[in-house]
């Protein structure tokens, strides 16, 4: 990414990353904005994530995140180049974080009072078998719907014996007589169907928390916006 303050390009690409970090912090430590956009626009991702893995709020992680970037354009003369400037970021929006958490502290209520001033629907709902509540339904359906797809994914051969053995719980003895083919053919192809299954949903959760709590660019541009809005 390129920007300019005063004619002068900001580049964040033509330098390793931690020098290039350092430049971009001793430019906006003297007021070039560019500069600090350039940073946000880095390190947005990380910071949200981290902001989030404390507040487990969306919203909340975007408002600490801005308080943390004005926090550290403040601070930036005082970046000393021995330690990264992630790392460094990454402690201001933890300290925001915390700091947030802090101030939403609200009273303990007993839980007998607590449980006798609710009304009966939520009474209810809280005596309910968490498995059965609407939330967790819903991502159980998810979780099947995956399922069934990797399953349809499986070779026929494999996708057959693993149904009639894994899904409906046929013996070995059953599964061999139904599909005419020997016990031993059974076991083995039961064996690699569930090892294909492994390898596909743990590729499938690697992604999934690869992409957990994203931070797109609609949401990294709309705070660099409101962030170099308040530093105007």
């Amino acid at each position: 990414m390129h920007s300019t303050q005063g004619g002068t390009p900001v580049s964040a690409d033509e330098q390793p990353a931690d020098a290039a970090d350092n430049t971009l912090a001793a430019r906006a430590a003297h007021g070039d904005e560019a500069a600090f956009e350039t940073i946000m626009r880095r390190h947005n991702r990380l910071l949200f994530r981290t902001a989030r893995s404390i507040l487990k709020n969306d919203e909340e992680a975007q408002d600490v995140l801005q308080d943390a970037y004005l926090r550290a354009w403040r601070a930036l003369g005082g970046f000393r180049a021995d330690a990264r400037l992630s790392t460094w970021l990454a402690r201001i929006v933890i300290n925001e974080a915390l700091g947030r958490l802090r101030r939403r502290e609200v009273p303990v209520i007993p839980l007998d009072a607590a449980m006798a001033s609710l009304e009966p629907d939520m009474q209810r709902w809280l005596s309910d078998d968490v498995d059965r509540q609407p939330d967790r339904l819903a991502m159980r359906e998810q979780i099947r719907r995956l399922m069934e797809a990797r399953i349809d994914g499986l070779p026929e051969a494999f996708r057959s014996v693993f149904v009639l053995r894994g899904v409906e719980e046929l013996s070995v003895e059953e599964v061999a007589q139904a599909l005419d083919i020997p016990e031993a053919t059974v076991r083995t192809r039961f064996f690699r169907a569930r090892s294909l299954l492994r390898e596909g949903l743990s590729r499938d959760v690697d992604m999934a928390i690869a992409d957990a709590f994203s931070f797109d660019g609609e949401r990294c541009d709309r705070i660099v916006a409101r962030v170099l809005q308040r530093l105007s």
